[in-house]
């Protein structure tokens, strides 16, 4: 056993495992030169050193606009996509007590993919493009309300909201298909690449729109650790410790809501990252939601960042969605997991 250090914050506290901490340094320095490698990667390879000189220095040089115009923002919209996702799944694995929860099982991506094939099918030639996040975050809502709705039964029990939300999810995606197959040729291409996910063509606005989601709700989930970690045990426990069980819910229902409709507004359906990186973070750390968060966070991020750099180096001049190399890397990985931990 190891000693758990406490940290306090006014009335909050978070539990820190000392292993989980190296564990989690040694997780950010691989993102971090992951990160390094996709900028420095790509038609022009440019040396990682150089790629550093260029960050930090004052003035652009030969490579400033491919690095800090091109390939950066790219970058970190990967990083920002797949950490939201990954602690969008965690959250969801965690409150409703399975490990099989994800953003695109129990319906959120769903809603959101819903919401923006019918903006690209029926809105795109009389709306600005520009409103297509905000219909994804919007339909991410309302379907996550229409979940949470139908599954109140003087309270929300985690199997009705699973089992709802995959009925839903599967209707959904029957709609979304039929608005793809009644839609011209160029719309449904535009909502195929959308569908599969992508972090093609990100500016920086997209960066910034994106980054502030994951900034204020990554830390306030945080602050939630130590609710997760008694909801975990159960709602009778968790009652009896006088924790708030149906408020607590759904608040963190709505920060899942919130962090994988965001994701998936400027990045597509990217599928799987909610699912997976989860699983692999717990093969790492301890199971608390103080140590996992972070470290599936990073492992999210990452995902995408690697996906994507493949789909744009390995395949040129053709550039892949990320989405693609996610599903064709996770999915084996997971067959993988169930095969070795029986209990699931």
């Amino acid at each position: 056993m190891h000693r758990l250090i406490t940290l306090r914050f006014n009335r909050w506290s978070v539990q820190v495992n000392p292993r989980s901490a190296t564990l989690t340094l040694a997780v950010l320095a691989a993102s971090l030169t992951l990160a390094l490698i996709a900028i420095a990667t790509g038609s022009l390879w440019i040396s990682p050193l150089e790629v550093i000189k260029e960050l930090i220095a004052s003035e652009p040089g030969d490579h400033a606009f491919i690095i800090e115009t091109l390939r950066l923002p790219r970058v970190l919209m990967a990083f920002l996509a797949g950490s939201a996702l990954a602690l969008s799944g965690l959250i969801l694995q965690s409150v409703i007590r399975n490990p099989l929860a994800s953003p695109d099982i129990i319906g959120i991506t769903s809603g959101a993919s819903a919401a923006a094939v019918f903006f690209l099918s029926f809105l795109a030639g009389a709306v600005s493009i520009h409103w297509l996040p905000v219909a994804a975050i919007l339909g991410a809502a309302c379907t996550s309300l229409l979940i949470y709705a139908l599954a109140w039964r003087q309270g929300v029990s985690p199997i009705r909201l699973v089992l709802i939300g995959i009925g839903l999810s599967a209707g959904l995606s029957a709609l979304t298909t039929l608005m793809i197959v009644i839609s011209p040729i160029a719309t449904s291409m535009s909502a195929y690449v959308w569908l599969t996910g992508s972090v093609y063509g990100s500016e920086w606005s997209d960066v910034q729109a994106l980054a502030p989601w994951l900034l204020i709700l990554g830390p306030l989930s945080l602050l939630l650790a130590r609710t997760i970690d008694i909801q975990e045990m159960g709602d009778a426990i968790a009652i009896n410790l006088g924790v708030p069980v149906q408020r607590n819910r759904f608040i963190l229902l709505l920060i899942s809501v919130a962090l994988a409709g965001s994701a998936v507004a400027y990045t597509g359906a990217i599928g799987f990252v909610g699912l997976i990186a989860p699983h692999m973070a717990r093969h790492l750390v301890d199971r608390s939601f103080s140590s996992l968060a972070p470290v599936a966070a990073m492992i999210g991020g990452g995902m995408v960042a690697l996906a994507d750099t493949i789909g744009r180096t390995v395949f040129l001049p053709l550039d892949i969605p990320a989405g693609v190399f996610v599903s064709s890397v996770g999915a084996p990985f997971f067959i993988y997991l169930l095969y070795r931990q029986r209990h699931y």
